[in-house]
């Protein structure tokens, strides 16, 4: 029941509504060709800690938690971890606490358990890498079948959801792409919000001292007012007021 953190940002402010504290699990199946957290891959490494134990130092934040915050589990990816990411949900909301997981939907667990999961969290930051299979296997080096039972069982439980995507200059910005993704999100239910996300650089040199290649090394960083203007174009009245 044991699950292993890699780090926990007590004062969050972007994931998810509120002052919240992120708790970032270690694990991840996929290799995201923009990802920033090359050092969250690698399973059952970091701090271990049980449910209760974690819990417990979230209680001592929960003043902060009154703007209507909470807790927020990414990662990594917090499904790698279902046992332990199904009790801390449920203590978590035990004692009163909102609760939200930020994932790719490629967890290694069950429906039984994904039920379980779902079942205490209150919203779900769902990362829709690409809603192509073949373009989805591009990005990520994974098929699509993990994420879509994730996101089929989600849907069943109408459990609310932001959807979150990167917008990568000559990847993921043109058009096209998002006039497919407003269609793919249109077909979804309980989607309370869309977030286009600029892509950075700023992990970068965690490929470089973890000597990993970093195959977007060319591609420029998506301008902030760019991907806004998307943003109003495509998804305004998904947008946060």
């Amino acid at each position: 029941m044991d699950g292993y953190l890699h780090s926990i940002e007590s004062m969050g402010l972007v994931d998810g509504p509120g002052v919240r504290s992120v708790v970032f699990l270690s694990g991840c199946l996929l290799r995201c060709r923009y990802c920033h957290n090359p050092d969250t891959w690698k399973e059952g490494m970091g701090t271990r800690i049980s449910p209760r134990q974690l819990v417990d130092k979230l209680r001592r934040f929960m003043p902060y938690y009154r703007s209507g915050g909470g807790v927020t589990f990414s990662g990594g990816e917090p499904l790698l971890q279902p046992e332990f990411l199904g009790e801390a949900l449920r203590l978590a909301r035990q004692a009163g606490i909102h609760t939200c997981i930020d994932t790719s939907g490629v967890g290694r667990a069950e429906d039984g358990q994904y039920r379980e999961i779902l079942a205490n969290t209150s919203l779900v930051l769902y990362d829709v890498k690409h809603y192509l299979p073949d373009e989805y296997l591009k990005l990520t080096g994974m098929p699509m079948d993990e994420t879509a039972r994730f996101l089929q069982i989600a849907q069943e439980m109408q459990v609310p959801m932001w959807i979150r995507h990167v917008v990568v200059p000559g990847l993921t910005d043109g058009e096209e792409h998002l006039a497919g993704l407003r269609k793919f999100v249109d077909g979804l239910s309980c989607v309370e919000r869309v977030e286009l996300l600029p892509y950075h650089r700023l992990g970068v040199h965690k490929y470089e001292t973890m000597k990993l290649a970093y195959s977007l090394a060319d591609t420029p960083v998506m301008n902030p007012d760019v991907c806004a203007g998307l943003q109003k174009k495509y998804f305004a009245e998904y947008t946060a007021k």
